[in-house]
Parts: structure tokens; C-alpha cells; sequence
């Protein structure tokens, strides 16, 4: 077989791997715990008064792309006015504001989960 099949099917199989071992775990820690006689209601605490897991997800992404956008305009404004190379200036500027854009997502996260 060519090594370039190897790689996404080795992918795909590690991440297969992961998830059934998550499940696995999960379902049967909760076996033991009924088992014991503990109430199954313990694995619903927590979730009446939570926010909903896609507006998070999608604050995290619109501060991403916000982040994504202002790194290349300052990118941008930076390779302008003054001398530096494109080549290091761009990625730069790009992934620091995208790490403040999702650190900004996390709090805001954070603060709609309080609520």
C-alpha cells in the first residue's frame, strides 16, 4: 500500500479509537455506579440551566473570524508603512489576534454560562 493512504486511514482509526474509548469508559462507569444503587439522576446534574453547546460554538467562531480579519488588516497596515517581510509579518499577526479572538470567545462564553 502507498504511504499516502496510510496517513488518513491511521487518522481516521486513532479518532475512532479515542471516541469509543471515551464512550466505553463512560457507559461503564455508570454500570458501577447503578450497580451500587446510586441514583441515575446524578448524570443529569448540571444541564437544566445550561446554554446551548452551538451558541457557544458559534460565539467562539465569530471572535475567531473577527480575529482572523483584524490580524490581516493590521498584517496589512504593518507591511505598508513599514519595511518588514510579508512572509513573517502576516502569519504572525494573523495567529495573535486569532488566539485573542478565541480568548475573548472564552470569556464571553464564560459570562452567557453564568447567566
Amino acid at each position: 500500500m502507498d504511504s499516502k493512504i496510510l496517513i488518513p486511514i491511521s487518522l481516521f482509526l486513532m479518532i475512532f479509537g479515542i471516541v469509543y474509548l471515551i464512550y466505553s469508559t463512560r457507559n461503564r462507569e455508570r454500570m458501577a455506579l447503578i450497580e451500587k444503587g446510586v441514583d441515575a439522576s446524578i448524570f443529569m446534574q448540571g444541564k437544566a440551566n445550561r446554554v446551548p453547546a452551538w451558541k457557544i460554538f458559534v460565539v467562539n467562531i465569530a471572535f475567531l473570524l473577527i480575529g482572523s480579519g483584524v490580524g490581516i488588516f493590521i498584517g496589512l497596515l504593518i507591511t505598508t508603512y513599514t519595511s518588514l517581510d510579508d512572509g513573517a509579518v502576516y502569519p504572525a499577526i494573523i495567529f495573535i489576534m486569532s488566539g485573542i479572538g478565541l480568548l475573548t470567545g472564552f470569556k464571553t462564553a464564560k459570562d452567557l454560562d453564568k447567566e
